[in-house]
């Protein structure tokens, strides 16, 4: 909201309870910390017992699955997760997300409620990521990865938007911040094997945390960009949308297989409301099913034995649709 009448209105509904003595009469109470299992554990294990029995306790965790989370609650099946996404007053769609031992009520209880603030609920299982994050994540990665190759930040991020995307990948870490994008790397890590390229540890231990310091892959001045003059690339702008699409491609068909979603058409819902994926490309699968599923795979398999990398076979994506 750009208007300051509106931002006026937003505002004056806000009330401040730092002492949480709103807690006891709340229906919703949502979670919305930092990405640690311990001190979410901690926060949700004092919640339980002050709020009231029919209320929902949410967690707006970006990776963490709810099962690992829930243990220490004596009603487990009340915990639900309500994940939005940056920036919030923008993006349409709430994951709503569901762990083995959630309740079916609590399930619709959390959609009710994210339909009445006008958002879009997708229900996806409880798993290391979700859908978003866990397609999300290996594209920004693999960026960074491209960043160590020598790959101009510009460069890259040019090539996407030009593929359709409202933003590049290296501006998109920055804007979420390179200390959450690096946090989420290393949980997502533990489940995936995926693996952390040095660039982005580094920066996260110098403080280098993206918009919000100041400096991450980029400068940045009163929030905006600085342009600096970059260096030219060796690589097409085909080349590199090719290499990072196609390596969302292999984690979107991951999460079909795997049921996190059920199936493409939502799947492709939540790419394009949750991370603005070109949108008249129709998704990740859509995408993939009008170029040719095999095509794009026998592209994917030379791209990762360029660089020594194992890949799995075909009927690991075929199968999935």
């Amino acid at each position: 909201m750009k208007e300051p009448h509106l931002v006026q209105k937003a505002m004056d509904r806000l009330i401040p309870d730092i002492q949480g003595y709103g807690v006891p009469h709340a229906d919703v109470v949502i979670e919305a910390i930092f990405e640690d299992l311990k001190v979410k554990q901690e926060l949700f294990k004092s919640l339980e017992s002050k709020v009231k029995p029919q209320a929902i306790l949410a967690t707006n965790t970006s990776s963490i699955p709810l099962d690992d989370i829930n243990t220490v609650l004596q009603t487990p099946e009340r915990l639900v997760g309500i994940h939005y996404f940056n920036p919030v007053a923008k993006m349409q769609l709430v994951e709503i997300v569901k762990g083995n031992r959630t309740d079916l009520s609590v399930i619709e209880k959390a959609t009710s409620f994210v339909r009445k603030i006008d958002r879009l609920p997708l229900h996806v299982k409880s798993s290391p990521g979700f859908l978003v994050n866990r397609i999300l994540m290996p594209y920004l990665l693999e960026a960074v990865a491209m960043l160590d190759e020598g790959i101009p930040a510009a460069t890259i991020d040019q090539a996407m938007v030009e593929f359709g995307m409202p933003m590049g990948p290296v501006a998109l870490a920055d804007a979420v911040g390179l200390d959450v994008c690096l946090s989420v790397a290393n949980y997502l890590g533990k489940y995936f094997n995926s693996k952390i390229p040095p660039r982005l540890t580094a920066l996260v231990e110098k403080g280098k945390l993206g918009r919000k310091s100041g400096e991450g892959f980029y400068q940045y001045k009163k929030g905006k960009q600085v342009k600096l003059k970059q260096a030219a690339s060796e690589k097409s702008l085909e080349d590199i949308s090719d290499r990072l699409v196609l390596r969302m491609l292999d984690e979107a068909f991951a999460c079909l297989r795997e049921g996190v979603v059920t199936d493409g058409d939502l799947l492709d819902a939540g790419m394009v409301f949750g991370t603005g994926f070109a949108p008249f490309r129709g998704g990740p699968i859509h995408y993939a099913k009008s170029k040719g599923i095999a095509e794009l795979f026998q592209q994917f398999v030379k791209q990762r034995q360029q660089r020594g990398e194992k890949v799995e076979t075909l009927k690991k994506w075929e199968s999935s649709v």
